[in-house]
């Protein structure tokens, strides 16, 4: 039932739930009052972070929902992200805090990947633990990520890994034995990093750009910046019914455009910039030449002004009756007071101008977030009811501020080189100590050897040393990756390799080979033999039979005879391989040097040992590590710098090589 809940959550959708964990029983009535209270000192909690937030789709909000079925009454909520998954883990971090500051609440967030906390950490995670047995065990409670545990030898806290628990019996656990709950160090470590930079990430998520635009659009920004997000979403999914609204601008004239600072999110700034649109004729909006310097000031202004022309277009004049203000609302009062325990007015004196603007601030947060939805406009009746009720900017006023207005951000963000993406990438891929610190060595060596021949400088020594790491790396790297013992599940990377010790076991190792060789009870598989009708299948049954007896009266011999066998084996491959070319394929050891210094002494002996002599000279031991790296460094080249096996392989064990900077 729950993963058929799961399938119905949209992709750009995050659900989150609040659980109390009370100290005593209590009523259902005052378990009602107190998660509603509960509710209002979340939100002034939270309120100075959120009210400078800009929103890609909807905001983060929270509601009461009663008791259904074996789910307890609790605070839930959900929010649309859009295409901005920062959103998602902003939300995350913020039930962090609250269950931080709230001891009593313990959080649960999930999208339509499931518990996807968990997929942030994968590579530190038990191997019980999966999308079939993670229901209702992954919690936030007191701060900490908490993994409800399945029992084991030392410990019987938990529930089998075949059992879904209840949101009541985990809740429960949780707060009986937080201790035996709390997830491994590992895995909050790798969630940690990924929640690293906040609050300070929310305004550096942030992009300021100048921009051309209508008085009416400057008013309304001005009231309320975070209507930026429907405005630009928009355009970004208009149809061509929509651009017939603006074939001419009732709401936004173009002759009204003044020079202005817009604040944007990366996201929602990257959305504008990288469409190429050219407006209607009619519209009335020209741009300049694109070598003019205000080109894309101009050019910003143009997509912003049919983004909210588009959504007026939608809608109709709202109602001439004033609606009842925030203060009438009875939650209000209570909201307010916990915002002044809170400290979000700052200690300003009432009638400020900061205090007004913090004030209008908590009255926008407070109908997003805490009024009733029947309430709620839609963004293009909030953008025409501001352009109503507020009084129009001075348009002279604004175009005498133009030369006064502060510098826009740079967007070289946008752009990003091959050593950006793999700095990116090794960042998402780190929390590994013993292949990230390959990784940055290799890095550090690789960029070192880039800046050197930028200068100028003599660097073949340096090369030299660089690459003797790095082919000791890929080699010592596809070892470890062979080596590796995995499940039936796939294929697992030897990320702690170097730190497991080094363990041998002479019996399967054995087995292994008579299942090669197919000894014991193994049946040979017609593929694998040519059936001579000339056999004699009674013959073979008596071979096999003192075979095993003998094995197994003497499993010593046995294990002897099994290496002797392989070895026989072995020998008459290399033999028959000899009068093909396929050892010429292959790198050898360099053994004639040695064998040339006994020719003189060989000159002696007679023709079958000299026969003997030049046989094992021909069949000369194979350089793995030599053919390993000379092949993945030619599949390599043949991937011309593009996405192929052997990149893919050697940067998921965490191996660096540096680009090749010969073209031949």
């Amino acid at each position: 039932m729950d993963a058929l809940q799961r399938r119905m959550i949209p992709e750009d959708m995050v659900q989150y739930k609040l659980f109390l964990i009370p100290s005593h029983a209590l009523t259902h009535q005052q378990t009602e009052e107190r998660i509603k209270h509960l509710i209002e000192e979340i939100l002034a909690k939270v309120a100075p972070l959120l009210t400078q937030y800009i929103w890609q789709h909807q905001p983060f909000k929270l509601k009461y929902h009663p008791e259904k079925g074996d789910v307890p009454g609790h605070i839930g909520g959900s929010t649309q992200f859009g295409d901005n998954v920062e959103d998602e883990w902003f939300i995350v971090y913020l039930l962090q805090q609250i269950t931080e500051a709230f001891p009593d609440l313990a959080a649960r967030v999930e999208d339509n990947d499931g518990e996807f906390l968990l997929i942030e950490a994968a590579d530190y995670l038990p191997k019980w633990l999966n999308p079939d047995t993670s229901e209702n065990r992954v919690f936030f409670y007191r701060g900490d990520l908490h993994i409800l545990p399945c029992p084991s030898e030392s410990s019987s806290v938990g529930f089998s890994y075949d059992v879904v628990p209840s949101v009541t019996q985990a809740l429960a656990l949780l707060s009986s034995q937080p201790e035996a709950c709390l997830a491994r160090p590992k895995i909050c470590s790798a969630l940690r990093k990924r929640l690293e930079g906040y609050p300070e990430k929310i305004k550096s998520s942030l992009h300021r750009a100048h921009c051309f635009i209508p008085t009416g659009i400057a008013t309304v920004l001005a009231q309320r910046p975070d209507l930026i997000a429907p405005a630009v979403s928009a355009f970004y999914l208009r149809d061509p019914v929509d651009l017939q609204a603006c074939r001419s601008f009732k709401t936004f004239s173009p002759d009204t455009r003044v020079f202005t600072l817009v604040t944007f999110t990366r996201c929602l700034y990257a959305q504008l910039q990288q469409q190429h649109f050219t407006p209607d004729r009619r519209s009335g909006f020209t741009l300049p030449p694109r070598s003019h310097p205000q080109y894309k000031a101009h050019d910003l202004g143009m997509k912003l002004a049919h983004g909210f022309e588009i959504l007026c277009s939608k809608c109709r004049l709202p109602s001439s009756e004033p609606d009842a203000p925030v203060s009438c609302n009875p939650q209000w009062k209570g909201f307010i007071e916990s915002l002044k325990r809170n400290g979000y007015f700052r200690g300003e004196l009432e009638g400020s101008a900061l205090f007004k603007e913090l004030l209008r601030s908590a009255e926008n947060f407070f109908k997003q977030s805490v009024a009733s939805e029947s309430s709620v406009l839609s963004p293009g009746e909030e953008v025409l009811q501001l352009l109503h009720s507020c009084s129009p900017l001075n348009m002279e006023e604004l175009k005498t501020l133009e030369s006064q207005l502060p510098k826009e951000d740079s967007d070289s963000w946008l752009d990003i080189t091959a050593q950006d993406l793999e700095r990116l990438l090794q960042e998402r891929s780190g929390g590994r100590a013993d292949v990230a610190g390959k990784s940055s060595s290799s890095t550090k060596q690789t960029q070192d050897v880039v800046d050197a021949e930028k200068r100028g400088e003599d660097t073949e020594d340096k090369e030299e040393k660089e690459a003797s790491y790095s082919l000791i790396a890929v080699s010592q790297g596809m070892k470890n990756f062979l080596n590796t013992m995995s499940s039936h599940e796939g294929a697992e990377l030897p990320w702690s390799s170097a730190t497991q010790p080094f363990s041998f076991d002479p019996d399967s190792m054995a087995n292994a080979l008579d299942r090669l060789l197919g000894s014991k009870n193994e049946e040979l598989d017609s593929d694998d033999l040519d059936d001579d009708d000339d056999y004699d299948e009674d013959e073979e049954e008596e071979e096999v039979d003192e075979k095993e007896g003998v094995s197994s009266d003497h499993p010593e011999m046995r294990g002897a005879e099994t290496l002797d066998s392989l070895k026989s084996y072995m020998d008459q491959m290399d033999e028959e391989l000899m009068s093909t070319n396929v050892g010429q394929s292959f790198s050898q050891t360099n053994d004639k040097a040695s064998s040339g210094n006994g020719s003189s002494a060989g000159d002696g002996l007679s023709k079958e040992e000299r026969e003997v002599e030049e046989t094992e000279e021909e069949i000369q031991p194979l350089d793995v590590d030599v053919n390993l790296v000379t092949n993945l460094l030619e599949s390599l080249s043949c991937q011309a710098g593009l996405a192929g096996p052997a990149s893919n392989l050697l940067q998921s064990l965490g191996l660096h090589l540096p680009p090749n900077s010969d073209p031949s």
